[in-house]
This record gives C-alpha cells, sequence and structure tokens, in this order.
C-alpha cells in the first residue's frame, strides 16, 4: 500500500533478514532497527505498559492493532502534515524473510529515520487521566483553567494544547505551552501546537462518525536528514489516545484504550510505586478484546482482513 513512497532504487534493497539489522532502541513496546539509507524498522510487540511500568504479560494482536491502526491513520493524515511510515507488508520489507514474514505480520514497519523532539504534543478534548486529575485538586490543566464544575470524561470549550517532556528516566512531565516555547523556542512551538490540533480535530470529526468520543491524544514528531518535519511512532492508537463510545456515559465497559488496564491497577492499589501487581488472562483478554474493538469500530475492518491485505 506504501510502497510508492519508496522509489525504484530502494525497492531493490529491502531487507533480506532481521538478524543482519543493529537493533538501535528498545522501548516500552517497541524495537527499533537501523535499516539503512536513512531507513528505520519498527517492530511493534505484544508489550503493554502503564504507568512508566511494562508488564511481561503479552495483549492478545496488541502489536499488530497498534501498527497497522497507526498505519491507516498515516495514509489519512499527509494532508496535514507528512509522516515517516514507508511500509508495512512484511512481504514487501523481508524479500527473502521466510521466518519474518512469518512471526511479524502486521507488527513491523520501515519509515523515514527522524530525530525525534523532546517534547509529547498532547491534545485533550475532555477530561480524563492526568488532565482530570489535575482539574479535580486545582481547577486546571495545563496552565489553562477550564470552566468549574467539569464531571470526568465532559467536553472543554475547545481543545486544548498541554505539551510534556519526554525523559529517558522516570515520568514524563505535564508542562505548559509557555515553558514549552522557552525552551524550544516560540516559532517551533506554534507550529506543533497547530499541527496537533488540527489532527485531533480531523481524527475527532471522523471517529464521531462511528459512534466514538476520541477524549485526547498525544503525537510525536521528528526531523528528518533533509530538515522536513515528521509526524512519528504511533498515531491514535488505544496506547496513545483514549476512546469512548457516544454512549457509554460513566459506564468503563466501553473506553476502548489503555485506560481500562490504567484504572483496573489504580483498583490494585497501584499507580507506579512499588511492586506492580501480575495482570491475570481475563485482564490482558479483556484490554486485547477492547484493543480488537478499536480497530474495527475506526477503521470498519476485521483485523485478520488487514492483515491479510496490509500486513
Amino acid at each position: 500500500m506504501f510502497s510508492a513512497n519508496l522509489g525504484a532504487a530502494a525497492l531493490e534493497q529491502m531487507i533480506q533478514s532481521l538478524d543482519s539489522l543493529p537493533l538501535l532502541y528498545t522501548g516500552k513496546v517497541r524495537e527499533v532497527f537501523d535499516a539503512g539509507d536513512d531507513r528505520l524498522l519498527l517492530v511493534t510487540s505484544r508489550r503493554v505498559s502503564a504507568y512508566d511500568v511494562v508488564f511481561p504479560e503479552p495483549v492478545p494482536k496488541k502489536g499488530e492493532v497498534l501498527n497497522l491502526l497507526s498505519a491507516w491513520w498515516f495514509e489519512r493524515t499527509r494532508h496535514i502534515v507528512p509522516n515517516h511510515l514507508i511500509e508495512t507488508r512484511v512481504d514487501r520489507i523481508f524479500v527473502e524473510g521466510a521466518n519474518e514474514r512469518e512471526t511479524l505480520q502486521g507488527r513491523v514497519a520501515l519509515g523515514k529515520r527522524a530525530e525525534p523532539i523532546r517534547f509529547e504534543c498532547v491534545v485533550r478534548g475532555h477530561l480524563d487521566g492526568s488532565g482530570w486529575r489535575e482539574y479535580e485538586k486545582t481547577g486546571e490543566v495545563a496552565g489553562y483553567r477550564p470552566p468549574a464544575g467539569l464531571r470526568r470524561y465532559d467536553a472543554l470549550p475547545e481543545p486544548i494544547f498541554t505539551p510534556a517532556t519526554k525523559n529517558d528516566e522516570g515520568h514524563d512531565e505535564n508542562i505548559t505551552v509557555a515553558q514549552m516555547a522557552s525552551a524550544f523556542g516560540e516559532a517551533e512551538t506554534r507550529e506543533l501546537q497547530e499541527l496537533s490540533l488540527a489532527l485531533y480535530r480531523y481524527a475527532y470529526e471522523e471517529v464521531g462518525r462511528r459512534g466514538l468520543i476520541l477524549l485526547d491524544t498525544k503525537f510525536e514528531f521528528g526531523r528528518a536528514s533533509d530538515g522536513t518535519l515528521l509526524l512519528i511512532d504511533e498515531i491514535f492508537t488505544p496506547d496513545s489516545s483514549r476512546y469512548r463510545f457516544e454512549s457509554s456515559g460513566g459506564s468503563e465497559a466501553l473506553a476502548l484504550d489503555k485506560q481500562f488496564l490504567r484504572d483496573w491497577l489504580q483498583g490494585q492499589g497501584f499507580m507506579g510505586e512499588g511492586t506492580p501487581p501480575a495482570l491475570p488472562p481475563e485482564v490482558t483478554g479483556e484490554l486485547g478484546a477492547r484493543y480488537e474493538r478499536a480497530f474495527r469500530t475506526i477503521t470498519g475492518e476485521d483485523l485478520q482482513q488487514a492483515l491479510a491485505e496490509r500486513g
């Protein structure tokens, strides 16, 4: 689906084996390899993280959902900002890699290399997560003061940009737009703010037609070697976004994102400190089912169908 972006020369130099690639980075859910020619190979695992803890229990089909849902959105948001994605079809990436084609179907993506910008670009249209907790305590969200009396999940008067620092160790830190501008530059911050808000509004309308609300989301950007600003990592997945059905009200059963796991952990008394509890099969299974339902609701496709066509 994305091979037109490769060019003839690059198509002739596709990867033969994952074993031949240098491992650059292991993240919470992805391994990143150097694929040469200013390209990276990203392998999305079935690991899940919450409160900066990576849990060893795998979530069924999670890697496939994150990878292919990101690809679906990347294709549809190129008119707003270019992105790093080149290819997701494993048989087009690994020309001689039979083992890779068998084990990595749906979980691998070839992308343009970019230097990450060290800020997470968060957009909130509704109150939930850390934004909701801050509002409960202070009446503010990252320097904004929404109307008093709002409840969890309520819509804000308009979407707000609430950036965060990306820390190599410890928790990411929510900051104000003014703090980001002071550290990163006013023009650069304004550009990322405008792009982030445009992306959020586009997706909000898209999923609204499917009966979903995009409560909030986060983006990561980077610069290619030629200076081009690129949208990178993942986009509008259940890991990077909070989705709920419009009809869900206060029901947790209809949240289609990782908030289900965070709420379960809070119920166990865990919010990132101390020894994390093991995730029982009923939790990982339910989380996997919500991820698949999010994919199906957003794209209108069955996951197995998408794997056959684009994985």
